[in-house]
């Protein structure tokens, strides 16, 4: 099955990844305060979306392997887990899972809580952005790669 290439949404889409790609990495840590790490990594994912969409699926999948999509899922939730861990553990066991007040103790380390708190919301954010990055092109993939046998039955019909 032979497409003809376009040019122009070729060369436009090379040009926009790295655009689409910081935007995305912005929006997920950019803001002040917690919120961005959902939206951030919806607008990641479309970047490499897209670049599927208009190169192929095999050239996207040599941009993103299904082995690196499964170490950034797990390694998304390690980063927000921990966080919620290092929580408990901060505050001798007493806090509640991702209580950011509870990092009192290592104020005097660190600086004043609300930078601290900020400090964590960022792991946390960044956690949860490469986690939905991660599972939406892991669906994306699940959903429109097809097998040799069902691209075959598509040119026979």
């Amino acid at each position: 099955m032979n497409v003809k290439r376009d040019i122009i949404v070729d060369t436009t889409s090379k040009k926009m990844m790295p655009i689409i790609l910081a935007f995305g990495l912005y929006t997920m840590i950019g803001s002040k305060g917690a919120g961005g790490g959902f939206q951030g990594g919806c607008i990641i994912a479309a970047a490499f979306i897209l670049h599927s969409l208009i190169f192929g699926f095999i050239e996207g999948r040599k941009k993103i392997p299904e082995s690196w999509n499964t170490f950034f899922k797990s390694f998304g939730l390690h980063l927000y887990c921990g966080c919620g861990l290092l929580s408990i553990i901060a505050s001798n066991f007493v806090a509640e899972f991702l209580n950011y007040s509870a990092f009192w103790p290592i104020a005097n380390l660190v600086g004043t809580h609300e930078a601290r708190a900020m400090q964590v919301e960022l792991i946390i954010e960044v956690g949860i952005g490469i986690t939905v990055f991660a599972a939406f092109v892991s669906m994306f993939y699940d959903l429109a790669w097809k097998d040799d046998d069902e691209l075959e039955d598509e040119v026979i019909k």
